[in-house]
């Protein structure tokens, strides 16, 4: 008996790895992230198998779970959405595993900032732009040490991945104005890979006011950075010039 963390990816049920989705299909218990997890795979479960919605679990509750799938013998696939190790709260539940001598695996998924990429046929890194990808939040129910304030991080003007804050996009404007300009390009991505995916790329001074006609208000990531411009120094790796080995 093994419990298995399963990075299900962005929503695109054909996003799962080839190694998720054989767990998924033999596992005897499944714990699933709510709507953020495709329910599609959820039909690859087998027909015996308990599924449940960890949404409206808490820890404890899941850990009962764990427990009976331990005393028959069967394994757990517990699916979180994009990659489990990017504020997927897998810790806690590694360390409540621990104290149980229950094994367990971390099998990674394609992260939503990685899919918002894809959709939006944009590399994160460009030569002569930025070689730098800084992912965070704003802070909400769990709190932001003081030095990862936003407008620290801004500073350098790296490409910014925000996750979970569509709702302080406003606040986020206005602390990363003084850093990156009014014209510099932001992107939000809603739902990365859904059939109901939305996607709005305009500038920075422009993104709230865009963002609020189309009733975003959550499940979205905020993008911003100048790569998005699409103006780069030509990378050496394909460059002719190149010193040959």
């Amino acid at each position: 008996m093994k419990v298995y963390f399963i990075g299900a990816g962005p929503g695109d049920p054909e996003l799962i790895t080839v190694k998720g989705l054989k767990v998924i299909q033999r596992a005897g218990y499944c714990i699933y992230a709510g709507s953020l997890v495709n329910p599609e795979l959820l039909n690859f479960l087998p027909v015996h198998a308990k599924a449940y919605d960890s949404s409206n679990m808490s820890l404890e509750e899941m850990v009962v779970v764990f427990k009976e799938a331990m005393k028959k013998n069967e394994d757990v696939a517990r699916i979180h959405s994009g990659d489990p190790s990017i504020y997927g709260a897998m810790q806690e539940q590694m360390y409540a595993l621990d104290a149980l001598g229950i094994p367990y695996e971390v099998i990674p998924g394609v992260s939503s900032f990685v899919a918002a990429a894809s959709v939006l046929r944009q590399e994160l890194t460009l030569p002569g732009v930025t070689q730098t990808i800084v992912i965070t939040r704003m802070e909400g129910k769990t709190p932001i040490p003081e030095k990862e304030h936003l407008g620290a991080l801004a500073a350098a003007t790296p490409t910014l991945c925000i996750f979970l804050s569509i709702d302080k996009l406003e606040e986020i404007v206005k602390i990363l104005l003084p850093h990156y300009g009014n014209d510099c390009p932001v992107a939000v991505v809603y739902k990365a890979t859904w059939p109901d995916q939305k996607i709005i790329h305009t500038k920075l001074s422009n993104i709230s006011n865009k963002v609020k006609r189309e009733s975003i208000k959550k499940t979205a990531l905020i993008i911003v950075g100048w790569v998005l411009k699409k103006e780069f120094i030509r990378s050496i790796l394909y460059s002719q010039k190149r010193e040959q080995p």
